[in-house]
């Protein structure tokens, strides 16, 4: 039944767009599940702002936040179904179209810093992720970033001993999955838009997720420890539907890349700065406690995650760990 919705929703989504007057705009509707005032947020938002801008009122781009059409699990096949044209999905949520490659990109102390992440996403490998989605029917137009993982629970979590029987809230990712495994952890696939009230009730005991997203969903308020981990990275790709995407107007579709590309720089250029600032306000908040690995902490947790790059050649295969490797001078196994 839900299947038969989207699509029937599909027919007048897809191709309403494409039928401009001056009267009536195309409409391009961007969803996403989180807040206005993530980095992810305000990076819709100023898309919005620009495509307006650049095609002189021509498009209208109307931003869903917070799951308000579709949760995450739901939102990549309304994409494909031509229900909503544009999304900025975690890359973890592409395995289950049969592009896993993606979430070699969820591998723990993969990237050592931010600059190290942001120029892999602009070069080669980048581009030859997003190339990988065309058979889907789906056009990757960017990256954004969203910055490096913390993990919280209701007692301290500094040594991966401290993980045992913990249930822990993961977005779907496989990889994330077993290195939390390794840790101890029982991984729990579960939408974004219920994790609040899981935390809170103890459905789950913990998770792991960005400053901005703890700040701006109030986990911190229902987690008595975070620890500043940096454990792993979060990043999104932004995607189209492709058959909506080829068939815009050539000079609007050039607009609507300008803005995009413009709203990936200022995305990408507030993400460190956003969790930044939502890491000191959660301090002065004073709802939680945050701790900072020691050296030797952080060495034992990359130890207990090592055997999580071996694991993954079955998953996401080994030509991706090859390119990783290389491009990013890293050790797969």
């Amino acid at each position: 039944m839900r299947k038969l919705f989207l699509a029937v929703a599909a027919a007048a989504l897809v191709l309403a767009p494409v039928a401009t007057t001056a009267q009536s705009p195309m409409v391009i509707k961007f969803s996403h599940v989180v807040a206005n005032d993530t980095p992810k947020g305000k990076g819709a938002l100023k898309f919005k702002e620009l495509a307006e801008k650049y095609t002189d009122g021509k498009v209208k781009v109307e931003v869903y936040p917070n799951s308000t059409l579709y949760k995450d699990k739901e939102e990549i096949e309304a994409l494909q179904l031509g229900s909503v044209h544009m999304l900025a999905p975690s890359t973890s949520k592409f395995a289950p179209l049969g592009v896993k490659e993606f979430e070699a990109l969820d591998l723990p102390w993969l990237f050592k810093d931010e600059d190290t992440y942001a120029n892999a996403m602009k070069g080669t490998i980048g581009k030859w992720l997003l190339q990988k989605l065309e058979a889907k029917g789906i056009s990757g137009l960017a990256f954004w970033d969203n910055g490096f993982h913390m993990v919280s629970a209701n007692r301290p979590l500094r040594k991966p001993s401290d993980f045992e029987g913990l249930k822990f809230r993961i977005s779907g990712s496989k990889v994330a999955d077993q290195y939390l495994r390794l840790a101890g952890a029982i991984p729990q696939i579960m939408a974004f838009s219920e994790v609040y009230q899981a935390l809170q009730t103890g459905v789950v005991d913990g998770c792991e997720n960005t400053a901005s997203n703890y700040l701006t969903q109030k986990f911190h308020e229902v987690q008595k420890d975070i620890t500043v981990s940096y454990h792993a990275h979060l990043q999104y790709a932004v995607i189209v539907n492709s058959k909506f995407w080829a068939g815009l107007p050539a000079n609007i579709r050039g607009q609507l890349e300008k803005a995009m590309a413009e709203a990936t720089d200022y995305t990408n250029s507030i993400a460190r700065q956003e969790n930044m600032d939502a890491l000191a306000e959660i301090k002065k908040s004073g709802k939680t406690t945050l701790h900072y690995l020691t050296d030797d902490e952080r060495k034992a947790w990359q130890t207990a995650m090592q055997p999580t790059y071996k694991w993954a050649k079955g998953r996401v295969g080994q030509e991706v760990l090859d390119f990783l490797a290389k491009e990013l001078d890293v050790k797969m196994n």
